[in-house]
């Protein structure tokens, strides 16, 4: 039964990366391509948990734990960029 909800939860979180992907390349703004990134991002880390589910490992986990600071990092710099048009000050 749990192989059968990871697969239909596998298939929203990858339908939902497309919609998302979607929305990255015909956002009609620049703040909506950020937002749409930064889901992206939140999608992709949760299509990592759950292959670290399917396949029963902790590596998976780690590796959505970085790939969550690194997707914070960058739509923050990002962000601050758009604001500024500096980085680092």
């Amino acid at each position: 039964m749990i192989g059968y909800a990871l697969a239909f939860a596998i298939g929203c979180f990858a339908l939902a990366l497309l919609f998302n992907l979607y929305r990255v390349v015909r956002a009609p703004g620049v703040t909506d391509r950020i937002l749409a990134l930064d889901t992206m991002a939140v999608n992709a880390i949760a299509l990592i948990v759950l292959f670290g589910i399917q396949e029963g490992t902790a590596i998976f986990f780690e590796a959505s734990i970085l790939y969550a600071m690194t997707g914070f990092v960058a739509t923050v710099a990002y962000a601050k960029f758009l604001l500024r048009g500096d980085i680092i000050e």
